[in-house]
């Protein structure tokens, strides 16, 4: 029998990756809110990978009350994860998916584009996904790894943010208001350039923005998760000390 795999968080997205596994051929144990995760790495303390599949709201915490012996195995995949966020908590190589595909209660996995993937455990994770028949794709560098991710960021960001502006579809906010899609993303990289510590490719992210948009046009802008987000977003430029125009005055629209 192939080696356990743990599943922390068993949401919509936790669920599709166990299934993954299951079909590839690990056992599976998941953990729940309710469960106390150091019992389990007792139980379980050299599985062949820990899934952390909890919300962005939740991946500090679970992060920061990870077992020792499970930091090694790590399998992250959430919404506006950057390397800072794994970094700051001693934990050196995970492995991290930047999630293009949509799972909602009641109906199948939804494809925007392919997911790529990198770290040790790449392969289980692109095995698990082609056993679905979920396309994904492997990188080859921390560098291409830091694009994806910013651009995913960029992605969720924006449309969310300038969809508390202009609502409807991401098609419509490419067509129909292109100069506040590009002023909420001008604004969002200046974020991801200061949480990353460098300088990004803008002309490559608003290629990869666009391509993103084009793998579904009739995706809605604004997810119930927008407030939250532009919320997040200005608490980082005030920490940096970050102009963000287009985001502030969004802000103020909204809360008025």
């Amino acid at each position: 029998m192939k080696d356990p795999i743990i599943v922390i968080g068993l949401g919509e997205l936790g669920s599709v990756f166990a299934r993954g596994f299951l079909k590839t051929g690990h056992p599976v144990f998941p953990v729940t809110r309710d469960m106390n995760i150091q019992s389990v790495a007792q139980n379980y303390p050299n599985p062949k990978a820990v899934l952390v599949a909890v919300g962005e709201a939740d991946i500090a915490s679970v992060l920061n009350h990870c077992p020792e012996t499970w930091k090694t195995k790590l399998i992250l995949l959430q919404n506006e994860l950057l390397p800072r966020d794994w970094q700051t908590e001693n934990i050196i190589e995970p492995t991290v998916i930047s999630v293009w595909f949509e799972k909602k209660k009641g109906m199948d996995s939804k494809i925007v584009l392919p997911s790529p993937i990198f770290g040790p455990n790449d392969r289980l994770v692109f095995d698990a996904l082609a056993s679905l028949d979920i396309p994904s794709f492997l990188l080859d560098s921390d560098a291409e790894l830091n694009y994806e991710l910013v651009r995913k960021n960029l992605y969720i960001l924006t449309t969310n943010i300038a969809g508390l502006e202009v609502g409807g579809k991401v098609e419509e906010l490419m067509n129909e208001h292109a100069s506040v899609m590009n002023a909420v993303a001008s604004d969002v990289l200046d974020i991801q350039d200061w949480l990353t510590s460098d300088t990004n490719n803008r002309e490559r992210l608003m290629d990869g923005l666009i391509e993103a948009i084009n793998g579904d046009l009739n995706h809605g802008c604004m997810g119930r998760s927008a407030p939250s987000r532009l919320n997040r977003a200005l608490g980082f430029a005030e920490d940096a000390n970050l102009e963000v125009s287009k985001l502030k005055e969004i802000a103020h629209h909204y809360v008025s």
